[in-house]
Formats: C-alpha cells, structure tokens, sequence
C-alpha cells in the first residue's frame, strides 16, 4: 500500500495513540516488575525505576501513625522494588520483616481494586485493618471502603488474588474500565451512599 493512500485522518489519531503509549512506558515499568510483587503502585524517581508510594515510609505508619516520606539516603530493595524510609532505625525493620510493613494490593487504592481496578493510591490516605495497610485514592475513597470494610474487603482479595495479582497494571485497569465487575458502582453513585450514610449517623 501507498503512503499517499492512507487516509490523512487517520495520522494524527495514530500518532496520539502512540504518543499514549510511549508516554506510559515508564510508569508501565515501575508498576510492573517482575517479581512477586507485580503490580505495585510505583515510580520511577531519580536512580531508581521503581519506588513504592512515590518514597513514602511504609514503617512509618506502624510505628508513628501517620504518614511520613522517606528519603533515598535511607532505601532498600525488596522484590525489585525499592522502599525509602525517614530513618535508618525504619529501614532495619523493614529489612528484618518487609512483608509485616508491605501495603496489601501492592499499594493500589483498595476500593479500587475491590472492582478489580489498580489504579490510585495516595500514600497520605491510608488505614491499618487487622495489622495490615490500605492505602487510599483520596478520602472519598476511603469512605467508600468504609461503608461496608468486610464485604469490601473481601471483594478486594478476591479480585487481587484471582485477576490482579501477577498482572500488568494496565492490561487490568483497560480491561475492568470497559468490562466492569457486576457490582460496579460509579464515583458519584459512591459519593451518594457515602452522604445518606453520613446523613443517617449525624
């Protein structure tokens, strides 16, 4: 076929969807190496390729209760994913038990990923639920979760386990943002619910 055949149109669509997609190389590479913690909510940051919770503490918030970012100076390695911490006192214990401190879904926000979706995750919107951590895409999130913390959680471990877990990021989040879980529930139909439950406690 002819270059002069091709139907100008179409040229500039092509050249967005790969812009798109080089675009998204790096952050595809942070979220998904090739370990057992693939996918993870990372990165790229400096020398390193991939940094968990853009350099957030994750000892951070056993220890202090509260969110704390951390520093290259204090790092370490775990799974191809590198962790930062505030203080070396933080990074050895990290290192003694990295699985005690690891956030649950790879640090995705866990209501997202209770529709089967990876994706957000901000590091200062975080709850602890039986020695574990959640981390948040944002308050409204988190009081999404919190309508029902069981049925959520157990939708969200069963997503992770069965479709997530092992997966690339964005291959997931494209497929379950077109074909969505049965119980799919748009962000202002969350927001809703989350008022009438507010309304009905105060």
């Amino acid at each position: 076929m002819r270059l002069s055949t091709v139907p100008l149109p179409r040229w500039p669509g092509l050249l967005l969807l790969l812009a798109a997609l080089l675009s998204g190389c790096s952050a595809m590479t942070a979220q998904n190496p090739s370990s057992a913690l693939k996918p993870v909510n990372a990165v790229a940051d400096g020398g390193d390729d991939r940094v968990m919770l853009k350099g957030a503490d994750v000892v951070a918030y056993f220890t202090q209760g509260r969110y704390v970012p951390g520093s290259p100076q204090f790092s370490s390695r775990y799974e191809d994913v590198t962790f930062r911490f505030a203080s070396a006192e933080h990074k050895a214990l990290f290192d003694a038990a990295p699985q005690k401190y690891l956030p649950q879904f790879g640090g995705y926000c866990a209501n997202g990923i209770a529709y089967a979706i990876p994706w957000g995750g901000d590091a200062d919107t975080w709850r602890i639920i039986d020695g574990k951590l959640y981390i948040f895409g944002g308050q409204a999130s988190m009081d999404a979760f919190e309508l029902d913390v069981p049925g959520n959680l157990k939708l969200a471990e069963q997503y992770w386990a069965s479709e997530v877990a092992g997966h690339n990021s964005f291959v997931q989040r494209g497929k379950r943002l077109v074909f969505r879980v049965p119980h799919y529930k748009s962000g202002e139909e969350l927001a809703k619910e989350v008022a009438a439950a507010k309304a009905k406690k105060g």
